[in-house]
């Protein structure tokens, strides 16, 4: 599931206005982030890697690296731990 969120948020992050010569904080990226989703929906957000990658392949692989390494950064993991119930 979090390489499902993880994905849906770097092309979010690839589709929007935001560069990575801006340097942008975290908390600039996950407002980004949103707002993007909020504008393209996770659809056209596809749609916009789709199609850039299709236009400009030399410049989109190095767009979708910048944009996975910082929804990595800027997006904690969760740790999930279960408690298991010991039957007496």
């Amino acid at each position: 599931m979090r390489e499902t969120f993880e994905a849906v948020r770097a092309e979010a992050l690839f589709a929007s206005i935001l560069q990575s010569s801006e340097s942008p904080t975290a908390e600039l990226v996950r407002s980004t982030v949103t707002a993007t989703l909020r504008e393209l929906g996770v659809r056209g957000c596809a749609a916009a890697v789709a199609t850039e990658f299709g236009d400009h392949p030399d410049t989109a692989v190095a767009r979708m690296s910048w944009a996975l390494r910082m929804v990595r950064a800027c997006y904690p993991t969760r740790v999930v731990y279960r408690t298991l119930a010991l039957a007496s």
